[in-house]
């Protein structure tokens, strides 16, 4: 074999091997991309049955606390505004935040009712509630930890070649502004 033919079967096999990463690298960019809208998806649902509770909530609390019209009309329409489609996990975020800052305040109505506080109903609802916020909170984990993965996938080098020639893009984190999530725990051990 002459060396032009060496040459020439080195270069084809650095093509092959290029083409071969190439594919790699945009299956992988494509499993990512699936496994960020799968996790979307799953937080969608649960953002849905957060939504689909809180009228129950609100009537609940309507029975014991009706001159607090201000309270349910903001939570209302706070709901109204989270259950509308948004643009992004950013916006989305924020309509929830706002929601879950007018549920504090018919929380914090609530707590202004023993009565309430102990009627079963309410306290199904409540921990309902609590239960689909933990299950939120767990999807947001799921879908963050993916997005980073999609990201950096996307950021590095040699894979932004790939994601830029085929149209990958950086996803949003979704994010959550409720300072009880932000917020240091306080820990006090008392004085005896």
């Amino acid at each position: 074999m002459n060396a032009v033919g060496i040459v020439l079967i080195a270069i084809v096999a650095i093509v092959v091997i290029a083409l071969l990463w190439a594919v790699g690298a945009y299956n992988a960019f494509v499993r990512l991309r699936n496994l960020v809208q799968e996790a979307w998806r799953q937080i969608d649902v649960e953002l849905t049955r957060r939504h689909d509770l809180i009228p129950n909530l609100v009537e609940t609390v309507k029975g014991y606390a009706a001159h607090e019209r201000g309270v349910f009309d903001e939570v209302a329409q706070a709901r109204s505004i989270a259950s509308a489609p948004a643009s992004g996990p950013a916006e989305q975020a924020a309509h929830e935040n706002q929601l879950t800052q007018a549920l504090g305040k018919l929380f914090a109505v609530a707590e202004a009712y023993p009565v309430l506080r102990a009627s079963e109903n309410f306290q199904q609802l409540q921990s309902e509630l609590t239960n689909t916020e933990d299950r939120i909170a767990a999807g947001r984990r799921f879908y963050n930890a993916n997005v980073r993965t999609l990201n950096t996938r996307v950021e590095t080098f040699p894979n932004n070649i790939v994601a830029g020639m085929f149209g990958f893009v950086r996803a949003e984190y979704f994010e959550t502004e409720d300072p009880a999530v932000r917020a240091a725990p306080t820990v006090d051990f008392g004085q005896s």
